[in-house]
């Protein structure tokens, strides 16, 4: 609790309506956190207001503020330039600060008579493309601008070592133009490095323009052998941008920002692609934000930049998109459409740039890309706020009235968690009954949560609940968590005919999954993996039920003794490797019953 509350109440009381920038600082007078308003009185109030529904992250920064300062502007999207310049200049902690996970990278084209194009790390003192926020990237275009103009990747240096040994292998691969051989032109050489540095900038489509323009001119000039190099040239152009056009499909000047979550982070990829081709691309780690964290991201990631794209692909239109239009106009003099696709090419990259996000969460959260998928598509069709990171699912297994019995498995980060597992013997139901069953057994469990006892999982408070039942076990177990005050998100696995996952059941309807294929399959693995559990136990209990029976007919075995060779030995194999001798002395009986016994044991 902030003690401060009152005072931060009345001076908010007389602030301002009109729209600018507040300033959050802690004790020590530090900045914590900058945001922008449209009215700044009203947008104050709502973090010093009584019961507050702030999220943890909010609730956070209010019980650390001391005071705030603010600055009047003329317009919200004055406000909005201040904001991102105040944050860029004192990074407060609880605003979403991008910090790029690798170092800029550079494409450096050397000095000297005949330059080599290379990916540097550093910044070249020397002519150079970028900066890269991506090396693969970076790497990827050199090596390709190389292949296809045929620039030499080796270590020589020329003209000093001209002719000293033969041309290499990547010459009679037709890789490289053999610049060591000393046949080469220093002015065709420099000009085929500017056409080579001119198609990293333009990209595939404009660079076989212009030369498809110089290789007409060439031959109506009866200049055949340059017109070749050209046609040649051409070729391995067009080639090389039909990887990339399998993936951008004509895209000539877009960005597109992809984002995956996972627990308290936010993981987001930006694939810009200039010339139709892709020619970087920017990851970044944040915290999860208690605000659009795409609209934060935005206007931070594009104040500023001046290689702006023609359009901008994202999954949803953002908070206060009229605003980045309008920021993202004036820094470019053009409108930059903001789209969200449905369907065809720009829906296919965002779902690239998605896949990127969550592959670059899963090389940071030791998971798979499509863990972190699921998991994030589970979330939002069931309408979570939070990623569940555990995940409890049970199933009822049982031979008509006999051997009734529960199997509970969990899920930990997408993954079974087998010694979390744990198994229920029903003991209120006298007959076969699911409903009950599943309640009994829910109940159980969830008093350990209430009661704080048991092991470290039996205490611990699932992100979700899965029954493997249909909306009928939801409403019937629905209550109990009323009941006990628990708010745990609980659904039903509805399965087909053929006993595979079909739905989610909720408190009165089906959530269709099939077309979300990683929580699709997830939640197949689960429902499979609680029926798999819950049945072998049944079986289980069932032949320990049958050959406890069997023991019993033994003249001279009660129930007591029963017990005593249960508890000793645990096990039907352990019992026939017990002698009559072992037998007589566990459970207290003369010879012969022993020897009955251990007759009867190893006819079984």
């Amino acid at each position: 609790m902030n003690t401060r509350l009152p005072y931060l109440r009345e001076k908010t009381s007389k602030l301002t309506d009109s729209p600018g920038v507040y300033i959050m600082k802690n004790r020590e007078g530090n900045i914590i956190y900058i945001g922008k308003a449209k009215n700044l009185k009203k947008r104050v109030t709502s973090y010093f207001r009584e019961n507050p529904e702030h999220t943890p992250k909010v609730a956070a920064m209010v019980s650390n503020v001391f005071d705030y300062d603010f600055i009047v502007t003329d317009s919200e999207y004055e406000a909005l330039l201040l904001e991102c310049s105040l944050i860029k200049q004192h990074k407060p902690k609880y605003n979403i600060l991008l910090k790029d996970d690798k170092g800029y990278h550079y494409i450096k084209i050397s000095d000297g008579e005949y330059p080599k194009i290379t990916v540097e790390k550093n910044k070249p003192s020397c002519k150079y493309l970028g900066p890269y926020t991506s090396s693969a990237v970076a790497g990827e275009a050199v090596s390709e601008v190389n292949r296809v103009f045929m620039l030499p990747t080796c270590n020589k240096n020329f003209p000093r070592d001209f002719r000293k040994e033969r041309p290499c292998l990547n010459y009679h691969m037709k890789m490289c133009m053999g610049i060591c051989s000393g046949k080469i032109d220093r002015e065709i050489y420099r000009k085929t490095v500017d056409d080579a540095v001119e198609f990293i900038k333009s990209g595939s489509a404009s660079s076989v323009k212009r030369m498809e323009k110089e290789m007409n001119e060439a031959s109506e000039n009866l200049n055949f052998e340059k017109a070749a190099v050209l046609r040649d040239r051409i070729i391995a152009v067009k080639k090389a941008a039909e990887k990339q056009k399998v993936i951008n499909n004509g895209v000539e000047s877009a960005d597109i920002i992809g984002i995956a979550e996972f627990y308290d982070k936010v993981y987001i990829s930006v694939l810009i692609y200039r010339g139709e081709r892709l020619c970087d691309k920017a990851v970044f780690e944040l915290e999860k934000s208690y605000t659009d964290i795409l609209s934060d991201f935005m206007k931070q990631f594009y104040h500023g930049r001046q290689d702006l794209p023609k359009v901008i692909i994202i999954d949803h239109i953002p908070e206060d998109a009229e605003l980045i239009q309008e920021l993202l106009f004036n820094q470019s003099g053009r409108i930059i459409k903001l789209h969200q696709p449905q369907k065809g090419r720009f829906s296919e990259l965002l779902k690239l740039a998605k896949n990127n996000s969550a592959e670059y969460a899963a090389l940071k959260n030791s998971r798979t890309g499509k863990e972190i998928t699921a998991l994030e598509q589970l979330a939002k069709s069931l309408g979570l706020k939070h990623t569940p990171e555990y995940i409890e699912a049970y199933d009822i297994s049982n031979l008509s009235s006999e051997s009734i019995v529960a199997g509970m498995v969990v899920f930990e980060n997408g993954r079974p968690l087998k010694k979390a597992y744990k198994r229920f013997t029903v003991k209120e139901q006298e007959y076969q009954n699911d409903y009950g069953s599943m309640r009994e057994v829910i109940r159980r469990r969830l008093l350990h949560i209430v009661n704080q006892e048991g092991d470290e999982y039996f205490k611990r408070t699932p992100d979700l609940i899965l029954l493997d039942g249909g909306t009928g076990h939801v409403h019937a177990v629905q209550p109990i968590l009323e009941e006990l005050g628990l708010d745990i998100p609980l659904f039903g696995m509805v399965k087909n005919d053929k006993h595979r996952t079909r739905a989610i059941a909720s408190g009165g309807k089906e959530i269709q999954i099939n077309n979300l294929q990683a929580a699709f399959n997830l939640l197949t693995n689960i429902q499979d993996e609680v029926h798999r559990f819950s049945v072998s136990f049944m079986h289980s209990r069932h032949r320990k039920k049958t050959y406890s029976s069997e023991l019993l007919t033994v003249k001279g075995i009660g129930e007591k003794k029963l017990a005593k060779l249960m508890i000793k030995y645990k096990t039907k194999e352990n019992l026939m490797n017990a002698s009559p001798e072992e037998l007589a002395k566990t459970a207290g009986l003369n010879s012969e019953t022993a020897q009955r016994l251990w007759n009867v044991i190893q006819d079984l």
